[in-house]
């Protein structure tokens, strides 16, 4: 009986796998790792730097046992996150035109990773959806007419997208004024 034997092997050769990627083309380890397997990805606080992340994981440290089951999850995304910045790479600004729904996107000659929509915190994956289909062909004048494009997209979802800097430069309304 060699299944638990061809198992066994197999996690070997997946981990070697991972550790090759990790080594020899880390942006695309962490563009895999964050896309698939980072649970906690929060983009207004991990997008920030390397003092943001800092500061949240000993805040996380400190509650130690009384940590909620999110923050503990969120707490290996953030140990992931500050060995990213530590290799030297970066986080770009979500961006309303180039931000995928789902899967961070490598940017090899910035060393930099574009967060997707999803990694704004409570934004889910049919809101995420809904900006793509919505931005095809078009760029948007101000943030009410991204959100009356948007219908899925709440506002608590637009507060997430300007924390995340998804809206920053864009005015709120499309009025103009004259004076002032």
């Amino acid at each position: 009986y060699l299944f638990p034997k061809a198992h066994a092997v197999a996690y070997v050769m997946m981990a070697f796998r991972i550790a090759w990627f990790k080594v020899h083309r880390p942006l695309a380890f962490y563009a895999a790792y964050f896309s698939i397997r980072a649970k906690a990805f929060d983009a207004t606080v991990m997008c920030q730097g390397i003092d943001q992340v800092k500061a949240k994981m000993q805040e996380i440290i400190k509650k130690d046992k009384d940590a909620s089951a999110v923050e503990q999850d969120m707490l290996v995304t953030l140990e992931v996150c500050y060995e990213f910045y530590l290799r030297g790479f970066q986080f770009e600004p979500i961006d309303l035109y180039r931000s995928d729904a789902t899967r961070f996107l490598m940017d090899e000659e910035k060393g930099s990773l574009l967060p997707p929509f999803t990694s704004v915190p409570g934004l889910g994956e049919s809101a995420a959806q809904s900006i793509m289909e919505q931005r095809q062909g078009r760029s948007f004048i101000s943030v009410s007419e991204f959100s009356d494009a948007c219908p899925k997209v709440s506002k608590a979802h637009i507060d997430g997208l300007k924390a995340a800097g998804a809206l920053a430069g864009m005015p709120e309304t499309s009025q103009l004024t004259l004076f002032g």
